[in-house]
């Protein structure tokens, strides 16, 4: 059989390898990322050259955490183009595996790209503060936003870097800004919520809690505070109970919730870390 390029497709009509990763990218948004990379591998052992397939690839991969897999498709698109979309993919799978100062040098290639790429602001921003290097961090997503002021995702790591730092004044003012544009993002409510309990806004931060955990049931960490909200409002059965939910969905909350118990003005303390668990269990 030869090997002949397939056939150009005429205008408006997309040729066969177009029609596949367009598939792929449709799984990819559906959350089937085993379903995209089976269609963009093919693509790719058919044309090693095509980009859109390598990148589709990638994507694939790190949603299922094989970021080791990803980075050899990605190195050769990268170098083939000097796209930002790929060069942010790389730099997110080196980050994966723990190649930090690669992930960080490649993310900076990406944002200086033009026409400016906005989620490589936000993957450099948050690859930068994992490193500890939160100046950086906060100067990389502000300079993002300065290209893409309405860009949710970056005003939601910021505001989460600014919390970090105490700063709930800057905090709240960009998450109210993404809430603007997003309206019914329950992670843009629960870090406004988080902002109100810190400023001691309970009933406030509650109503907004109750809103995420009706839609979300498994948000362990809007339940935990929920839970911290309705002690300090003296509300302290409906309180405990929704930190012992917390906890039993979701095990790795057991140090918050003792804090949240200890903390709070209608609390508890425990003397020993087995009467803690205990009473979690409970």
């Amino acid at each position: 059989m030869s090997k002949r390029p397939p056939f150009p497709a005429g205008p408006g009509r997309p040729n066969a390898n177009d029609q596949a990763l367009e598939r792929a990218s449709f799984a990819l948004q559906m959350q089937r990322p085993g379903e995209a990379e089976r269609v963009a591998a093919e693509v790719l052992k058919a044309n090693r050259g095509n980009v859109r397939a390598a990148q589709v690839l990638g994507q694939a991969l790190l949603m299922q955490n094989r970021g080791a897999e990803a980075i050899a498709p990605l190195e050769k698109a990268a170098r083939r183009c000097g796209d930002p979309a790929v060069e942010t993919l790389l730099g997110a799978a080196f980050a994966l595996t723990g190649r930090r100062d690669e992930a960080l040098e490649q993310l900076s290639r990406a944002t200086a790209r033009r026409p400016p790429y906005p989620p490589a602001f936000l993957e450099h921003g948050i690859q930068l503060a994992r490193a500890g290097r939160f100046e950086e961090a906060v100067a990389a997503l502000e300079s993002g936003l300065g290209f893409a002021p309405d860009a949710v995702d970056m005003l939601r790591e910021l505001a989460a870097l600014h919390l970090k730092r105490n700063d709930r004044v800057k905090a709240r003012e960009l998450l109210l800004r993404a809430l603007k544009v997003a309206p019914d993002r329950p992670d843009l409510q629960t870090g406004l919520a988080q902002v109100m309990l810190l400023d001691g806004e309970y009933a406030s931060a509650a109503e907004t809690l109750r809103h995420v955990v009706a839609l979300r049931p498994d948000d362990a960490l809007a339940r935990a505070d929920l839970g911290r909200c309705l002690l300090e409002m003296g509300e302290r059965d409906a309180g405990e109970a929704n930190i012992r939910m917390a906890t039993r969905e979701s095990p790795q909350l057991f140090g918050r919730a003792i804090m949240s118990l200890a903390i709070s003005s209608r609390g508890r303390f425990f003397l020993r870390p087995s009467a803690a668990a205990k009473f979690l269990r409970g």
